[in-house]
């Protein structure tokens, strides 16, 4: 079957319909996951920061003028270098995500990463694999506690994962002979990707070195056995996607006036990629024996995190590369290859990521669900290729399908049932963060009491920043809520935020803003 007769004028194949309505509906899971679950606000560091520079770029800035006595106004991650403050984070996802804070959509913007990248892991696996493994690694991410953590989130990773989708699709296309199957012009291809590869690296640098190796190996692979012309596409591609790359040097000599300075050593001295002194927390620096310990610190999370399958998620990547290999179907390893990749690159980064699951890694989850999908289309005697059909079986073929079939559905049920709901549920309040938090401000008796500045006397500073969300980084909002570190500082803000009320607010009594002094 072609396609559905009312939608052949497209070209559409059902199984495009279907992964099409599965990518919508993952919009909407996401964001579900993102409202009841996260609350649509920021819970760890990074999150804050990132909302931060979000809030910033939205009025067209990188920088902002230091407020008087910065320390108060603590934002995790955000520096002050030079009487300027800025997030120490690349701009590509702060930019991305203003875009979402002035057009009021913020909590839509990451669930809408999430439905284009299935969208593209089926584009991905459809072309690669053909219709069967597309549509069945598009139901493998669905079902992965991994995916929708993330992706509920307001960290960069979705959008990561959606520009590496992007640079292997148009890698098919541009240097694999896809293109020409699909007539598309030679130079559109090749722009796409060096874009998706160029704003990757603007947005999570090391990621992108990582995403981009295996294309690296393949491009030196092509230039050596390939003519003229696949050479001239490459040497653009590498220069347009450098030339992206190189802004980065920019953004950083924009934020501090040096273009070779990293602003996450601003806020913390070792926080550099490498090894030996000065890399990383522990005493002498980062050692390749810390790199192994982070990698399997990672994995074991990973394990579970993928698709929930106990500590067996990847049980059925093996049999994909096997798969793959027997087939010599060399088109697909270096889509393939980005997973195994951001291992390696990130074992010179001094410290692991377990709390969303090994989310360093996220941009390779394409090459874990592919390989899994290959590696079950493998083992149940089902097509793995574009051009195989579905040929119907019988006896112990038939028989060896419904088994695989029966297991993996059980595997998927255990998941859904009971750990995925688990691990999701666990993330509501991570580090005591509710939006409940927000709620003494948003009654009329505090509304009456605006404009003030709300010194804050926390136990955790999490209780604090859990506040932050109600910030202006301009210093214009209805609160402003700083950081109680000591009387002095204190009484100077009261005097130099005299235009506003002064309230005192301990978190332990929320319901309780104690005015001390009325705004002159």
């Amino acid at each position: 079957m072609k396609g559905c007769a009312p939608f052949r004028f497209l070209r559409l194949h059902w199984a495009d319909l279907l992964a099409l309505w599965l990518s919508l509906s993952g919009v909407f899971i996401a964001h579900r996951v993102t409202v009841h679950i996260f609350e649509a606000v920021p819970h760890i560091e990074d999150e804050m920061a990132y909302v931060w520079q979000a809030k910033v770029m939205a009025r067209g800035k990188l920088t902002i003028p230091s407020p008087p006595y910065e320390k108060a106004f603590l934002v995790p991650f955000v520096i002050d270098y030079q009487g300027q403050r800025f997030g120490k984070y690349p701009p590509g996802w702060p930019a991305m995500l203003s875009l979402g804070v002035r057009l009021g959509i913020r909590p839509w913007v990451n669930p809408l990463f999430a439905g284009l990248s299935l969208w593209l892991i089926y584009r991905l696996g459809q072309r690669l694999f053909g219709h069967l493994v597309g549509l069945l690694s598009v139901l493998l991410t669905l079902t992965s506690p991994f995916f929708w953590m993330n992706c509920g989130s307001l960290l960069s990773h979705p959008f990561g994962l959606f520009l590496t989708l992007a640079l292997g699709l148009s890698w098919l296309d541009a240097f694999q002979g896809e293109g020409t199957k699909h007539r598309l012009p030679t130079h559109l291809p090749l722009v796409a990707g060096a874009l998706s590869l160029g704003l990757l690296a603007l947005t999570r640098p090391l990621t992108a070195l990582g995403v981009a190796l295996p294309f690296i190996l393949h491009a030196a692979w092509l230039f050596m056995r390939g003519d003229a012309s696949i050479r001239w596409r490459l040497l653009g591609f590498a220069f347009l996607a450098g030339s992206i790359s190189a802004l980065l040097f920019l953004w950083q000599y924009a934020v501090s006036g040096d273009p070779l300075l990293n602003p996450y050593t601003l806020w913390w001295s070792y926080d550099k990629v490498g090894f030996g002194p000065g890399h990383g927390r522990i005493e002498g620096g980062h050692t390749l024996h810390q790199a192994w310990v982070n990698l399997k610190y990672s994995l074991f999370f990973g394990r579970h995190d993928l698709f929930g399958w106990g500590s067996h998620s990847w049980v059925l990547m093996p049999f994909g590369l096997i798969a793959v290999l027997w087939k010599r179907h060399w088109t697909s390893l270096p889509a393939l290859s980005v997973l195994p990749a951001l291992w390696v690159v990130y074992l010179f980064y001094w410290i692991g990521s377990a709390l969303f699951g090994p989310r360093y890694y996220f941009e390779g989850l394409a090459s874990a669900v592919l390989l899994s999908a290959v590696g079950f289309a493998w083992l149940a005697g089902l097509p793995m290729l574009p051009e195989e059909r579905y040929v119907p079986r019988q006896g112990w073929q038939k028989v060896r399908r419904l088994l695989a079939t029966a297991l993996l559905a059980s595997a998927v049920a255990a998941n859904l049932l009971f750990y995925t709901p688990l691990r999701l549920r666990g993330m509501f309040g991570l580090y005591g963060v509710t939006a409940s938090r927000l709620r003494p401000f948003l009654t009329e008796q505090a509304q009456a009491l605006t404009p003030a500045l709300v010194i804050v006397h926390p136990e955790h500073w999490t209780e604090y920043g859990a506040l932050l969300e109600l910030n202006s980084p301009f210093l214009d909002s209805p609160f402003l809520f700083v950081y109680s570190i000591g009387p002095n500082t204190n009484r100077a803000l009261a005097e130099t935020f005299r235009e506003r009320n002064i309230l005192h607010y301990f978190p332990k009594d929320p319901y309780q803003l104690i005015l001390v002094q009325k705004r002159k």
